[in-house]
């Protein structure tokens, strides 16, 4: 059973960094495409940042371009999301998915997701 994991989530001040990480399990992700969205109460769920592994292009979403950098370890089978410069409008569940069939900022697409971690900046 295919399973992702998400972790590093927390409560940080405006300004400040956090480190999420996306554990896969049950199969190796090295060649999957993968992608970080987020959804704050009320709210559709936003494209966040998205890696291509056949050559490794990333894409993020304009609200975070600049201060949010994916990356992934292939050896750990795990995808991470630096957040730097938070602010409280970053608050929100963020999610990591995997496999996009359609376009890779559309969430509806995805084949495998997560469970979620909650991220929380105060001002």
């Amino acid at each position: 059973q295919v399973q992702l994991v998400e972790s590093g989530g927390g409560l940080v001040q405006a300004g400040g960094s956090l480190r999420l990480s996306c554990a896969a399990s049950g199969r190796t992700f090295s060649s999957a495409d993968m992608g970080w969205f987020r959804q704050a109460p009320g709210k559709e769920r936003e494209f966040v940042a998205f890696k291509r592994w056949s050559d490794s292009s990333t894409y993020y979403g304009d609200s975070v371009k600049g201060r949010f950098t994916i990356s992934r370890d292939n050896a750990k089978n795990t995808v991470y999301l630096q957040m730097n410069s938070l602010k409280p409008e970053d608050t929100a569940i963020y999610y990591c998915a995997a496999e996009p069939r359609g376009t890779f900022f559309n969430p509806e697409g995805y084949r495998y997701w997560g469970q979620g971690t909650q991220v929380t900046v105060s001002s």
